[in-house]
Protein backbone atom coordinates (compact mmCIF):
# COMPACT_ATOMS: atom_id res chain seq x y z
CA UNK A 1 0.00 0.00 0.00
CA UNK A 2 1.06 3.62 -0.98
CA UNK A 3 2.25 5.05 2.28
CA UNK A 4 0.56 8.92 2.87
CA UNK A 5 2.09 12.03 2.05
CA UNK A 6 3.72 13.98 4.51
CA UNK A 7 5.76 17.43 4.22
CA UNK A 8 9.41 18.41 5.77
CA UNK A 9 9.84 22.36 5.29
CA UNK A 10 13.20 24.12 7.19
CA UNK A 11 12.57 28.05 8.27
CA UNK A 12 16.23 29.20 7.86
CA UNK A 13 15.81 32.06 10.23
CA UNK A 14 19.03 33.55 11.22
CA UNK A 15 20.80 34.56 14.15
CA UNK A 16 20.72 38.18 13.26
CA UNK A 17 16.61 38.24 13.09
CA UNK A 18 16.05 35.85 16.78
CA UNK A 19 18.01 38.83 18.39
CA UNK A 20 15.86 41.46 15.97
CA UNK A 21 12.74 39.79 17.78
CA UNK A 22 14.05 39.16 21.09
CA UNK A 23 14.82 43.05 21.10
CA UNK A 24 18.92 42.24 21.56
CA UNK A 25 21.69 44.90 20.51
CA UNK A 26 23.64 44.00 17.61
CA UNK A 27 21.47 42.46 15.16
CA UNK A 28 21.42 45.82 12.98
CA UNK A 29 25.12 44.19 11.62
CA UNK A 30 23.23 41.27 10.62
CA UNK A 31 25.50 38.51 12.60
CA UNK A 32 24.71 35.01 10.64
CA UNK A 33 25.27 31.53 11.34
CA UNK A 34 24.67 30.27 7.48
CA UNK A 35 27.92 29.29 6.91
CA UNK A 36 28.12 26.67 9.83
CA UNK A 37 24.24 25.36 9.45
CA UNK A 38 23.49 25.32 5.76
CA UNK A 39 25.95 22.87 5.23
CA UNK A 40 25.24 20.84 8.29
CA UNK A 41 21.31 20.75 7.54
CA UNK A 42 22.05 19.86 3.88
CA UNK A 43 24.79 16.77 4.63
CA UNK A 44 21.86 15.33 7.48
CA UNK A 45 19.68 15.60 4.42
CA UNK A 46 21.50 13.64 1.81
CA UNK A 47 22.11 11.03 4.21
CA UNK A 48 18.96 10.54 4.14
CA UNK A 49 17.32 11.44 0.64
CA UNK A 50 15.28 14.18 1.28
CA UNK A 51 14.37 17.05 -0.78
CA UNK A 52 12.30 19.69 1.18
CA UNK A 53 11.45 23.24 1.36
CA UNK A 54 13.68 25.98 2.81
CA UNK A 55 12.01 28.81 3.78
CA UNK A 56 14.21 31.88 3.02
CA UNK A 57 14.37 35.38 4.53
CA UNK A 58 14.80 37.81 1.50
CA UNK A 59 17.54 40.04 3.44
CA UNK A 60 19.64 37.09 4.21
CA UNK A 61 19.47 36.52 0.21
CA UNK A 62 20.70 39.96 -0.30
CA UNK A 63 23.55 39.87 1.72
CA UNK A 64 26.87 38.61 -0.71
CA UNK A 65 28.52 36.99 3.03
CA UNK A 66 25.43 34.93 2.88
CA UNK A 67 24.64 33.62 -0.79
CA UNK A 68 26.76 31.15 -1.30
CA UNK A 69 25.41 29.38 1.65
CA UNK A 70 21.89 30.06 0.03
CA UNK A 71 22.49 29.08 -3.34
CA UNK A 72 23.72 25.68 -2.45
CA UNK A 73 20.45 25.09 -0.95
CA UNK A 74 18.87 25.10 -4.30
CA UNK A 75 21.78 23.75 -6.27
CA UNK A 76 20.72 20.71 -4.07
CA UNK A 77 17.57 20.65 -5.88
CA UNK A 78 15.51 21.74 -2.73
CA UNK A 79 12.47 23.92 -2.87
CA UNK A 80 13.00 27.57 -1.99
CA UNK A 81 10.36 29.30 -0.29
CA UNK A 82 9.56 33.01 0.82
CA UNK A 83 10.17 34.03 4.64
CA UNK A 84 9.17 37.42 4.25
CA UNK A 85 12.05 40.71 3.59
CA UNK A 86 12.78 41.58 7.00
CA UNK A 87 11.48 38.59 9.35
CA UNK A 88 8.89 40.74 11.43
CA UNK A 89 6.79 38.61 13.18
CA UNK A 90 4.36 41.67 13.72
CA UNK A 91 4.09 42.29 9.51
CA UNK A 92 -0.10 41.88 9.95
CA UNK A 93 -0.04 45.21 11.60
CA UNK A 94 1.40 46.46 7.94
CA UNK A 95 -1.00 47.91 5.27
CA UNK A 96 -1.36 45.59 2.54
CA UNK A 97 1.13 47.96 0.38
CA UNK A 98 3.71 47.70 3.06
CA UNK A 99 2.78 43.67 2.95
CA UNK A 100 3.06 43.66 -0.72
CA UNK A 101 6.96 45.73 -1.01
CA UNK A 102 7.75 43.18 1.81
CA UNK A 103 6.83 40.23 -0.28
CA UNK A 104 8.13 41.30 -3.17
CA UNK A 105 11.72 42.74 -1.94
CA UNK A 106 11.92 39.13 -0.64
CA UNK A 107 11.27 37.40 -4.07
CA UNK A 108 13.35 39.82 -6.27
CA UNK A 109 16.47 38.83 -3.67
CA UNK A 110 15.56 35.08 -3.18
CA UNK A 111 15.13 34.60 -7.27
CA UNK A 112 18.87 36.73 -7.52
CA UNK A 113 20.66 34.49 -4.95
CA UNK A 114 18.75 30.65 -6.09
CA UNK A 115 17.36 31.16 -9.73
CA UNK A 116 14.15 30.20 -8.16
CA UNK A 117 11.01 32.61 -7.67
CA UNK A 118 9.40 31.42 -4.49
CA UNK A 119 5.56 30.09 -4.97
CA UNK A 120 5.09 29.52 -0.93
CA UNK A 121 5.21 31.43 1.97
CA UNK A 122 5.26 31.65 5.42
CA UNK A 123 5.18 34.24 7.73
CA UNK A 124 7.66 35.08 10.10
CA UNK A 125 6.18 34.20 13.67
CA UNK A 126 3.32 32.58 12.27
CA UNK A 127 2.15 36.28 11.35
CA UNK A 128 -1.01 35.77 9.27
CA UNK A 129 -3.81 38.53 7.72
CA UNK A 130 -5.78 38.84 4.94
CA UNK A 131 -4.12 41.43 3.65
CA UNK A 132 -0.74 39.29 3.16
CA UNK A 133 -3.46 36.20 1.77
CA UNK A 134 -4.74 38.80 -0.62
CA UNK A 135 -0.93 39.77 -1.67
CA UNK A 136 0.26 36.49 -1.95
CA UNK A 137 -2.91 35.21 -4.64
CA UNK A 138 -2.50 38.11 -6.01
CA UNK A 139 1.10 37.54 -7.01
CA UNK A 140 0.94 33.80 -7.81
CA UNK A 141 1.39 32.28 -4.92
CA UNK A 142 0.67 28.07 -4.69
CA UNK A 143 0.40 27.86 -0.62
CA UNK A 144 0.77 29.88 2.41
CA UNK A 145 2.00 27.80 5.38
CA UNK A 146 1.48 30.53 8.35
CA UNK A 147 -0.94 28.58 10.30
CA UNK A 148 0.39 26.72 13.62
CA UNK A 149 -3.37 25.10 15.34
CA UNK A 150 -1.92 25.38 18.74
CA UNK A 151 -3.60 26.76 21.79
CA UNK A 152 -0.02 27.05 23.59
CA UNK A 153 0.77 30.12 21.60
CA UNK A 154 0.00 32.61 23.98
CA UNK A 155 2.54 30.71 26.66
CA UNK A 156 5.14 30.56 23.95
CA UNK A 157 4.98 34.37 23.70
CA UNK A 158 4.87 35.27 27.22
CA UNK A 159 7.97 33.48 27.96
CA UNK A 160 9.48 34.87 25.03
CA UNK A 161 9.00 37.99 25.98
CA UNK A 162 9.98 37.39 29.62
CA UNK A 163 13.15 36.77 28.51
CA UNK A 164 13.73 39.78 26.51
CA UNK A 165 13.98 43.41 27.08
CA UNK A 166 11.79 45.24 25.20
CA UNK A 167 10.28 48.71 25.15
CA UNK A 168 6.53 49.40 25.53
CA UNK A 169 6.35 49.80 22.04
CA UNK A 170 8.35 46.96 20.96
CA UNK A 171 6.07 44.75 22.92
CA UNK A 172 3.27 46.12 21.68
CA UNK A 173 4.27 45.03 18.22
CA UNK A 174 5.17 41.39 19.29
CA UNK A 175 1.70 40.97 21.39
CA UNK A 176 0.15 38.91 18.85
CA UNK A 177 3.44 36.65 18.30
CA UNK A 178 2.74 32.90 17.62
CA UNK A 179 -1.08 33.39 17.66
CA UNK A 180 -3.89 33.79 20.23
CA UNK A 181 -6.21 30.33 21.97
CA UNK A 182 -8.28 30.55 19.00
CA UNK A 183 -5.31 29.03 16.86
CA UNK A 184 -5.95 26.00 18.46
CA UNK A 185 -9.27 25.79 16.42
CA UNK A 186 -8.07 25.88 13.05
CA UNK A 187 -8.31 23.28 10.65
CA UNK A 188 -4.76 20.74 10.87
CA UNK A 189 -5.92 19.05 7.31
CA UNK A 190 -5.02 22.21 3.90
CA UNK A 191 -7.95 23.97 3.38
CA UNK A 192 -8.50 26.76 0.40
CA UNK A 193 -8.34 30.46 0.85
CA UNK A 194 -10.53 31.78 -1.49
CA UNK A 195 -9.59 35.98 -2.49
CA UNK A 196 -11.12 38.46 -5.38
CA UNK A 197 -7.68 37.25 -6.95
CA UNK A 198 -7.54 33.71 -6.69
CA UNK A 199 -7.47 30.69 -4.67
CA UNK A 200 -4.68 29.80 -2.10
CA UNK A 201 -4.05 26.70 -0.07
CA UNK A 202 -3.85 26.63 3.45
CA UNK A 203 -0.93 23.76 5.03
CA UNK A 204 -1.09 24.19 8.18
CA UNK A 205 2.18 23.28 10.34
CA UNK A 206 0.92 20.16 11.71
CA UNK A 207 0.05 19.35 15.70
CA UNK A 208 -1.05 16.46 17.36
CA UNK A 209 -4.80 15.81 16.42
CA UNK A 210 -7.40 16.43 18.86
CA UNK A 211 -4.88 17.54 21.79
CA UNK A 212 -3.57 19.95 19.32
CA UNK A 213 -0.07 20.31 21.10
CA UNK A 214 2.96 20.92 19.18
CA UNK A 215 4.52 17.70 17.93
CA UNK A 216 7.46 20.34 15.40
CA UNK A 217 11.37 18.98 15.71
CA UNK A 218 11.99 21.77 18.66
CA UNK A 219 9.47 20.99 20.37
CA UNK A 220 10.73 17.44 20.64
CA UNK A 221 14.57 18.58 21.09
CA UNK A 222 13.25 20.38 23.82
CA UNK A 223 11.02 17.51 25.76
CA UNK A 224 14.90 15.33 25.32
CA UNK A 225 16.16 17.41 27.32
CA UNK A 226 14.32 15.58 30.18
CA UNK A 227 14.42 12.16 28.98
CA UNK A 228 15.13 11.15 24.74
CA UNK A 229 13.03 7.95 24.73
CA UNK A 230 10.11 9.41 26.04
CA UNK A 231 10.47 12.46 23.71
CA UNK A 232 10.31 9.90 20.73
CA UNK A 233 7.46 8.32 22.35
CA UNK A 234 5.61 11.25 22.30
CA UNK A 235 6.30 11.91 18.27
CA UNK A 236 5.30 8.30 17.92
CA UNK A 237 2.05 8.81 19.39
CA UNK A 238 1.36 12.30 17.79
CA UNK A 239 2.27 10.02 14.15
CA UNK A 240 -0.43 7.60 15.30
CA UNK A 241 -3.06 10.24 15.95
CA UNK A 242 -2.07 11.48 12.44
CA UNK A 243 -3.02 8.30 10.68
CA UNK A 244 -6.04 7.66 12.59
CA UNK A 245 -7.40 10.81 12.09
CA UNK A 246 -6.23 11.23 8.43
CA UNK A 247 -3.83 14.13 8.58
CA UNK A 248 -1.05 14.13 6.42
CA UNK A 249 1.56 15.84 8.42
CA UNK A 250 3.96 19.23 7.57
CA UNK A 251 6.39 18.80 9.76
CA UNK A 252 8.77 21.97 10.82
CA UNK A 253 12.87 22.27 11.23
CA UNK A 254 14.73 25.27 12.66
CA UNK A 255 18.19 25.79 12.38
CA UNK A 256 18.43 25.56 16.17
CA UNK A 257 17.41 22.51 15.79
CA UNK A 258 21.14 21.74 15.00
CA UNK A 259 22.81 23.90 16.68
CA UNK A 260 23.85 24.38 20.38
CA UNK A 261 25.45 25.61 23.02
CA UNK A 262 28.88 24.84 21.18
CA UNK A 263 28.22 26.65 18.09
CA UNK A 264 26.24 30.40 19.36
CA UNK A 265 26.17 31.67 22.80
CA UNK A 266 23.98 34.81 21.80
CA UNK A 267 20.59 32.77 21.69
CA UNK A 268 21.06 31.13 24.85
CA UNK A 269 17.79 32.55 25.61
CA UNK A 270 16.13 29.56 23.57
CA UNK A 271 14.70 26.59 24.98
CA UNK A 272 16.86 23.75 24.44
CA UNK A 273 20.11 25.85 23.52
CA UNK A 274 22.31 24.24 26.84
CA UNK A 275 22.37 20.95 24.53
CA UNK A 276 25.17 20.11 22.12
CA UNK A 277 24.76 20.51 18.96
CA UNK A 278 25.27 16.75 18.10
CA UNK A 279 22.61 15.59 20.58
CA UNK A 280 20.10 18.01 19.24
CA UNK A 281 21.28 17.04 15.46
CA UNK A 282 20.71 13.05 16.62
CA UNK A 283 17.38 14.05 18.11
CA UNK A 284 15.73 15.67 14.74
CA UNK A 285 17.52 12.55 13.29
CA UNK A 286 15.27 10.07 14.76
CA UNK A 287 12.30 12.22 14.50
CA UNK A 288 13.32 12.65 10.93
CA UNK A 289 13.46 8.87 10.31
CA UNK A 290 10.12 7.92 12.62
CA UNK A 291 7.95 10.57 10.10
CA UNK A 292 10.09 8.84 7.16
CA UNK A 293 8.24 5.26 8.35
CA UNK A 294 5.17 6.21 8.31
CA UNK A 295 4.84 8.68 5.80
CA UNK A 296 6.36 9.71 2.41
CA UNK A 297 8.45 12.95 3.06
CA UNK A 298 7.80 15.54 0.22
CA UNK A 299 8.31 19.32 -0.19
CA UNK A 300 5.71 21.76 0.53
CA UNK A 301 5.01 22.43 -3.13
CA UNK A 302 4.36 18.43 -3.54
CA UNK A 303 2.19 18.65 -0.63
CA UNK A 304 0.02 21.81 -2.28
CA UNK A 305 -0.57 20.35 -5.26
CA UNK A 306 -1.55 17.00 -3.28
CA UNK A 307 -3.99 19.16 -1.64
CA UNK A 308 -5.58 20.44 -4.60
CA UNK A 309 -6.13 17.88 -6.19
CA UNK A 310 -8.44 16.55 -3.72
CA UNK A 311 -10.19 19.53 -3.80
CA UNK A 312 -11.51 18.91 -6.87
CA UNK A 313 -12.07 15.77 -6.06
CA UNK A 314 -13.72 16.50 -2.20
CA UNK A 315 -16.76 17.14 -1.44
CA UNK A 316 -16.95 20.83 0.96
CA UNK A 317 -17.07 18.99 4.12
CA UNK A 318 -13.44 17.24 3.63
CA UNK A 319 -11.56 20.17 1.87
CA UNK A 320 -12.83 23.44 4.15
CA UNK A 321 -12.93 26.59 1.76
CA UNK A 322 -12.72 30.00 3.59
CA UNK A 323 -13.86 33.23 1.78
CA UNK A 324 -11.95 36.39 2.81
Amino acid sequence: MRRPVASLSLDLDNQWSYMKTHGDAGWETYPSYLDVLVPRVLEFLKVRGLTITVFIVGKDASLPKNRRAIASIASEGHEIANHSFSHEPWIHLYSEEEIEREIVSAEEAIESATGRRPLGFRGPGFSLSASTLRVLARRGYLYDASTLPTFLGPLARAYYLLTSRLSREELRQREALFGSFREGLRPLRPYCWHTSESELIEIPVTTMPLFRLPIHASYVVYLSKFSRPLALAYFRAALTFCRVAGVQPSLLLHPLDFLGCDDIKELSFFPGMDLPSKRKTETVGQVVDLLAAKFTITTMHAHAHAARALALRSVEPNFPSIQI
